[in-house]
This record gives structure tokens, sequence and C-alpha cells, in this order.
């Protein structure tokens, strides 16, 4: 059979086709993979155009521009396929219920945000006061340290000028003490008494000067009690409370070589608050201290006396003559043969026996300067220590008369009954007590003895004991009953 010249070229172009396809998958592909696929109906127009032109007439630029449009239009179908997707979820959503508060602020936060990362300025932090090397971050440390020099140069400046005080005031005294006394300044370490002439220095602000060895006295105790300048904190105290130096004496007569009275004079704000603390004071000076005027005394200085021929007889013209000329430096003399010191006061009560008593002279003096004395004003105190020994021979001399000698005596006689009746109860609770001990004390000795019969014949002895004091009970009984009748 032959075969028409259109036939034959159908069959060649069929051959050419499928050497070309099965080209294709030389690399090893699946082609039921290739059939499958999803693009498979570009394959069939490309197959098409093949026939259309011959192999040897194709050129591969054409086939790679065909390839590129395949894969374009691939892309678009998927975009469209994505659009529609888009579309049915809006729609979705547009059926679904919208909540208006569930995006409240989102845009503000959306806005907000990109502005604060497009305009946030770079900020440079300062490093913290207490990190830095600088003498700011010390001044806790600075002011610690300057006070604590301040509290020191002040204890030293403070310290060496009591000091100097003290040594003036003993300076200008010194002659006239070993004049009147045979032993100045001793200071109580050794078993003899020996004179040292020198200050004994109790603190930074205190000195004592002990002189004994005169008749009529068994010695005299001298303290200079001076500010506390060596403590700032004192100082600054006194700032708003001022107050001045003191000179302390006390002399401690012979007691035959005082009679017996009370006596005080001084400022009066000074001698009201001497009632008050003072035991002598309190019980034999009962009434208001009374202005000695009269007497040819300044108006600031007051008297409390036990009678009015105590008065006459210690305040002579000489005693005037000091009281007046020194007014300003005498703070208070204390004459006392009943000196006790100040009042006992006790928790449990008044005490079961009245306090020793001592025949005493006390002397008060203020030094001048209102807190700043210097060396001249120390040395200013020497008429006051002339008054002190001159007291001593006037309260040495002073007798009471007959009536004042008894008035006194009845004064005292009556402060003792006053102090036991007020101790009765007291004294008898004690007793009580006592008695209530011992009693257990022999019980206790009788429980304590091992041997039965020696015990009993204790328990005997003891209850004839009680029997014996109970009708001398009864017998004190009768006789009160007797006497009533």
């Amino acid at each position: 059979m032959l075969l028409s010249p259109r036939v034959l070229v159908a069959l060649l172009l069929l051959v050419a086709s499928s050497s070309a396809k099965f080209q294709e998958f030389d690399d090893g592909d699946d082609v039921a993979e290739y059939d499958d696929n999803d693009f498979a109906e570009f394959e069939d127009t490309a197959e098409d155009a093949t026939t259309a032109h011959p192999p040897h007439q194709q050129h591969p630029p054409d086939e790679e521009e065909e390839e590129d449009d395949e894969e374009a239009i691939v892309e678009v179908e998927g975009q469209e396929e994505f659009e529609l997707d888009a579309e049915e979820q809006e729609g979705d959503n547009d059926n679904e219920p919208y909540d208006d508060e569930e995006f409240e602020g989102y845009d503000d936060k959306i806005s907000s945000g990109s502005t604060i990362k497009s305009k946030e300025p770079i900020t440079i932090v300062d490093v913290p006061a207490h990190l830095q090397n600088s003498w700011e971050s010390y001044y806790m440390e600075i002011l610690m340290v300057t006070g604590l020099l301040a509290y020191i140069m002040n204890y030293i400046i403070g310290k060496n000028k009591n000091s100097r005080l003290a040594q003036a005031w003993f300076n200008s005294h010194r002659e006239l003490l070993e004049s009147n006394f045979s032993l100045v300044g001793d200071d109580g370490t050794s078993k003899d008494a020996v004179s040292t002439g020198k200050l004994n220095q109790e603190n930074e602000h205190i000195y004592n000067l002990w002189c004994s060895g005169r008749l009529c006295c068994e010695g005299m105790l001298i303290q200079l009690k001076f500010l506390k300048r060596q403590d700032l904190l004192n100082v600054l105290a006194r700032m708003m409370r001022p107050a001045c130096d003191q000179v302390q004496i006390k002399v401690t007569m012979n007691d035959e070589d005082m009679d017996t009275f009370v006596f005080a004079a001084g400022t009066r704000k000074t001698l009201a608050r001497l009632q008050k603390e003072m035991q002598d004071l309190s019980e034999f000076c009962s009434d208001k201290p009374k202005s000695a005027a009269k007497l040819g005394l300044p108006e600031s200085l007051a008297i409390l006396s036990e009678m009015g021929e105590v008065t006459d007889g210690v305040l002579d013209t000489k005693m005037v003559h000091y009281l007046t000329h020194y007014a300003d430096k005498i703070e208070s003399i204390h004459f006392s043969d009943q000196f006790s010191g100040p009042k006992v006061m006790q928790e449990e009560g008044q005490p079961l026996k009245l306090p020793e008593t001592k025949k005493t002279l006390l002397f008060t003096f203020n030094v001048p300067g209102a807190g700043n004395a210097s060396v001249k004003d120390m040395e200013a105190l020497l008429p006051l220590m002339n008054m002190v020994i001159y007291s001593i021979d006037k309260v040495k001399k002073f007798r009471l008369n007959r009536e004042g000698k008894q008035k006194a005596d009845k004064n005292r006689s009556r402060v003792e009954e006053n102090f036991l009746k007020l101790t009765h109860v007291q004294r008898q609770e004690a007793a009580q007590t006592r008695r209530e001990e011992k009693k257990r004390a022999e019980k206790e000795r009788i429980m304590n003895e091992e041997d039965p019969e020696k015990q009993r014949r204790l328990e005997e002895a003891a209850q004839r004991r009680e029997q014996k004091k109970m009708e001398k009970k009864q017998m004190k009984m009768k006789q009160i009953k007797v006497k009533a009748m």
C-alpha cells in the first residue's frame, strides 16, 4: 500500500513528539506524577504548538519565553485563588458579630508606637551623686569628723581653763590657809596625815582641798565646782540657761565648841530650796525666809533662824559687813548642830532611827563673771575666806542664854517625839517580824532533831514558855482594869 505524503508527514511528527517527550524524563522523573500535575492542561497546548512547527524549525529562545509565560500564568492564577479565599474569609467575618470594645485604642497604640520608635530621642543618664567621686558624696562623714574635732578641741580647752582657775584660787588662798591650818592638801592616800600643798583633782571640773589642824574644828573641806567646760553639750546648754562656778566650804566643828542652834542666810530662792531639801532646816526652821533689812542686810538676802536670839548673836557688825559688801558672791551660809544632809527618801517608808548629826558650818560662794570667770575673779574670793575663818571663831564663842537653851532642847525633844510617832507602826511591824523569825527558827531546830525523846522535851519547853507569856499578859490586863476603876 502506498501512503500519501500527508500521512507520512503526520507519522513523522508523532514520532518526533514522542521522542522529545520521553527525553524530558531521562533524569528519572516519574511520568505518572507528571501526568497528574495540576498544570497538565498547559502541556497539551505545548504539544499542539510542536505539531504545528517541526522540531528542526523551532528555536531555543522561543521555548524559554514560552516557559516564562507559563510561570506567569500560574502565578496569576494562584494570586486569584488567594484573593478568592481572602474574600470568602472577609465574608465570613462580616457575617460574625463585631465587638467594638475588642479593638478599642488599637489604632492609637499603633500610631503612638510608630511615633515613639521614630521620634524617641537618645537620653544620657547622669551618674547618681552617691556613686560619684566628689566631696559632696562624703558630707555626712565630713560633718561627723568636724563635730568630733570640735568636741576634742573643746575638751582640751575647757579642761585647761578649769585647771588654771583652780590653781589661781589656790595660789591666792594658800598663805591664808597655811597660817590657820597645820595641814593643807591631804589627799588621804597615806596612813599618816601629810600636807601635800596642792589641790586634789576629782575630775575635770571638781577640785578638792582638805585642811585640818586647827582649834575648835575637826577639819575643813573646800570644793571648787567649776562649770563643765570640757563638755561641748553642756557648753551649748549654758547658752540657754546660764550658770556660774561655785566654791563650797564645809567646816566640821567639835561637839563642845558649838551650841545648839540652826541658822541660815542667803538669797530667797536658795533658802526656799534648802528648806525643802535639808532635814534640819525643814524641822527647826519651819517659818518662811524673812527679810533682814532691819539688820542692815541687802534686800536680795533673807534669813532662816531657829530663834531670834541666834540671829542677833550671829549677825554682829563684822558679819553684816561681809554679807553687805559681798552679797553678789554669797549664795548661802548654813550653821547647824543638827546637820544630817538632805532628806532621806525611802521607798518602804520612814527610817527606823534618827539620822546621825554633825555640828557643821556650810558656805556656798558664787565666782564672779557669770560663767566667764578669769584668774582675777578667783583671786577676788579671798575676803570670803576671811569670813569663813571669822565665822569659825564666832560660833565657838557664841553661847545661848538659859531661856534660849531650854527652848532649843524642847525643839529637839519635839522633833524626836514626832519621829518616834511616825515610826511607831513600822517599829511594831519590825518587832513582830523578828518574833516570827525567832519562832520559825526554833521550830526548824526541833524538827531537825533526830532523837524523838529530845524532840519531845524541846516541844514541851516551848509550850511552857508560851504559857508563861500568856499568864504575864493576863496579869497586866488585870492591873490596868484595877487602875481604871
